[in-house]
């Protein structure tokens, strides 16, 4: 990867709509030579996907909390259970393995306070493998650069 690939991923990051003519123009490439290069980029996996970046709020799901999960055990086929777990709720959006004090970083997006208490209770509250739940509630995002 060069500085023309990074410039091209910068674009994208900011703009993943944007045509291949105003991309190619940004970066200061041909037509064609930024269309095979964005090509290279998504078969090499570099470009995993495209997405939209929705409106929290106009999406009915305003209530933002990320939860620290402490398992029981601290065993792979413990963590491999939760992790099925976890694959089954839509209202995780990220799930990430973590070090430190517990093993799980969950971000969780639901409408308001009363489905975040019911998720919390009924959805996590009954995994077996949990020992302990952290929920810390977004407040505001003064920056947020995720697509």
């Amino acid at each position: 990867m060069d500085e023309i690939d990074r410039k091209i991923l910068h674009c994208l990051e900011q703009d993943g709509r944007i045509s291949n003519l105003s991309l190619a123009e940004r970066v200061g490439l041909s037509p064609s030579a930024c269309l095979r290069r964005v090509g290279a980029l998504e078969r090499s996996g570099v470009i995993k996907g495209y997405r939209a970046v929705l409106d929290l709020e106009k999406t009915g799901a305003g209530f933002v909390a990320y939860v620290a999960v402490g398992l029981n055990q601290h065993t792979k086929s413990a963590q491999e259970a939760f992790e099925r777990g976890i694959l089954r709720c839509a209202d995780v959006r990220e799930c990430h393995n973590i070090t430190g004090t517990v093993e799980y970083l969950l971000r969780v997006e639901v409408a308001d306070l009363a489905a975040y208490k019911h998720f919390h209770t009924e959805v996590l509250g009954v995994l077996p493998q949990v020992n302990a739940l952290t929920s810390y509630v977004v407040m505001g995002s003064p920056k947020d650069d995720r697509g």
